[in-house]
């Protein structure tokens, strides 16, 4: 009865704490996820490249996420191999200082966390407000689960179970090596298992000796992680990955044997517990940064071999569209019908991002064969409101059931939107940066960076409206309408500096106050058309107004 107990308390706790880690890491990610590509992907060697890394997992409280974003960017050609490394290997050290933190008691914090983040998520209406309550209310959850860690323990820890099985862990430290790997690879966060670990050893439930094993194996677990994640992604994301997962499997190995045999011959006497097991981490990830930041660029080669492209690459630039997945002539089902269009949906709006992604570059560069190129997606974005529109009509309205019919009128209508949205792009915001190359001037510092971050927001929004275009989530809708409210404050508060540098006489502001005016304005715009597709959901579940006006006027007294 009491193993049974202690495995329900256990389970109890680590789920609180992955899902603690998960809330932190959603919170980021939701407030300031828009400016992670910007940051992580400018031209930085390999040392600043590491530096980069460290600091977002320490933000993320994840080295795996700090993986595939880079992954992701690698793959998008957004990175070489040699930067991509380099911040993956930043981000390992970065989630260990992160454990450093978490490690100290701070149970005393749990209250003020919890009120503070409670007020903040709950009475506030601002987006990165309620993000930062969401954030401390995390940290606050993974301090209780943390305790409740140490609480599960107590009722076995004088029992015969415990001990044995500790005691097995300790001579044999290749099977504690295993069990640690197979531990981070299993709660899918390293965090969660080598916080584990640490209390474990501070509680006196294993020996130090074991504790080291497991988390020397947690950490080449961890890296497995980012691997099995990316695995269906193109081979050069893929490549960093495996490179970390060579490096650290390489270095952990080593490690392993080297300190088990240095313990066994009493090189390394003294007590030890669960802040010395912290203190290792940390010297296992410097140790491995400085190691291998040097030879980053060098394992681009050799992983390229190990690791080629498919046998005939494609290039994606002149790759052939996919043909549209709508025939008005073989309908089928309504569930059909309505997944035919979504189809179609998602496909123009890839055409939309891709017309949209490089428009900071047009303004940078001013190419006139890219700006006409990415015009010219706009005839096929038109192209599929055409087929969206004659594939609606097509649909039997006897046949396909009212709420099929609403859902294609629904679908039909953002069509329309996307359509709206690409001729912003094509007619109003390449038209402006051929005119901004023309004049040769340039944006304040200032104005180019607000520039930047609504650019990186309408992206991040984009992503989200294709979410809610495939699962008609609720809580996603909600959140692309709160979106959209965000960026209406970052526009007027963009304008107001923008006004403010005008009167103090700056040259560049003055110069191109029209271009930048007007580009504020079709970003706007341009992110209302996408985030459209969020109010048939809301409406449906009543959760849109009719009007933002005031139903009833106060009554005034006539006057004399």
């Amino acid at each position: 009865m009491a193993i049974f107990s202690f495995l329900i308390s256990l389970a109890g706790a680590t789920m609180l704490l992955l899902f603690a880690v998960r809330m932190v890491r959603t919170g980021i990610e939701r407030a300031y996820g828009s400016s992670f590509q910007r940051v992580m992907t400018g031209n930085n060697g390999v040392m600043r490249a590491g530096a980069v890394g460290l600091v977002m997992a320490v933000v993320l409280q994840s080295s795996a996420a700090v993986a595939l974003l880079t992954s992701g960017f690698a793959g998008a050609g957004l990175m070489g191999f040699g930067q991509g490394l380099a911040i993956v290997l930043g981000g390992d050290l970065g989630s260990a200082l992160v454990i450093q933190i978490l490690s100290y008691r701070l149970d005393w914090l749990v209250p003020l966390l919890l009120a503070v983040g409670g007020w903040l998520f709950v009475k506030t209406e601002q987006r990165k407000a309620r993000q930062f309550g969401r954030i401390l209310m995390g940290i606050a959850f993974i301090l209780i689960s943390l305790r409740f860690l140490r609480e599960a323990m107590d009722p076995i820890r004088d029992s015969a179970f415990l001990p044995a099985i500790a005691d097995y862990l300790a001579r044999d430290y290749v099977t504690a090596f295993i069990v640690g790997g197979a531990l981070a690879f299993v709660m899918h966060s390293s965090v969660a298992a080598i916080l584990m670990c640490v209390t474990l050893v501070q509680i006196g439930a294993i020996p130090f000796s074991a504790g080291l094993s497991l988390v020397l194996g947690a950490n080449f677990g961890s890296a497995f992680i980012p691997v099995w994640l990316s695995r269906g992604m193109t081979m050069p994301a893929r490549r960093i990955p495996f490179a970390n997962l060579a490096l650290r499997g390489t270095w952990a190995v080593l490690c392993l044997f080297a300190v088990n045999l240095a313990l066994r011959n009493g090189f390394a006497p003294g007590p030890h517990g669960g802040q010395e097991l912290v203190y290792a981490h940390l010297a296992f990830n410097a140790s491995l940064l400085v190691l291998a930041l040097p030879f980053c660029n060098l394992l681009a080669a050799p992983f390229a071999r190990l690791l080629p492209d498919p046998a005939q690459p494609v290039d994606a630039d002149t790759l052939a569209r996919p043909a549209s997945s709508l025939d008005p002539a073989h309908i089928g089902s309504p569930a059909q019908a309505v997944s035919s269009l979504k189809r179609e949906l998602l496909r123009m709006a890839d055409l939309v991002e891709a017309m949209f992604r490089p428009v900071l570059g047009l303004y940078r560069d001013g190419d006139k064969t890219r700006i006409k190129a990415v015009q010219s997606l706009d005839k096929e974005v038109n192209a599929c409101l055409s087929g969206i529109r004659r594939y609606v009509a097509a649909l039997p309205a006897d046949q396909i059931g009212r709420e099929a019919a609403r859902s294609a009128r629904d679908m039909l209508e953002y069509a329309v939107r996307l359509e709206t949205a690409g001729d912003v792009v094509a007619g109003r915001l390449c038209v402006l940066a051929g005119d901004l190359r023309k004049t040769g001037n340039q944006f304040s510092k200032e104005g180019w960076s607000e520039l930047q971050h609504m650019h990186e927001t309408i992206l991040a929004n984009m992503k989200l409206a294709s979410n809610v275009l495939i699962s008609d989530d609720l809580e996603s809708a909600r959140l692309l309408s709160l979106e959209k409210t965000e960026l209406k404050r970052a526009e007027r508060s963009s304008r107001k500096r923008h006004f403010r540098r005008l009167q103090n006489g700056e040259v560049q502001s003055f110069d191109t106050s029209d271009c930048h005016l007007e580009t504020l304005r079709a970003l706007r715009e341009f992110n209302s058309h996408i985030s459209a597709v969020a109010y048939p959901i809301l409406y449906a579940n009543g959760q849109l107004l009719e009007t933002r006006l005031i139903e009833t006027l106060p009554a005034t007294q006539d006057e004399d």
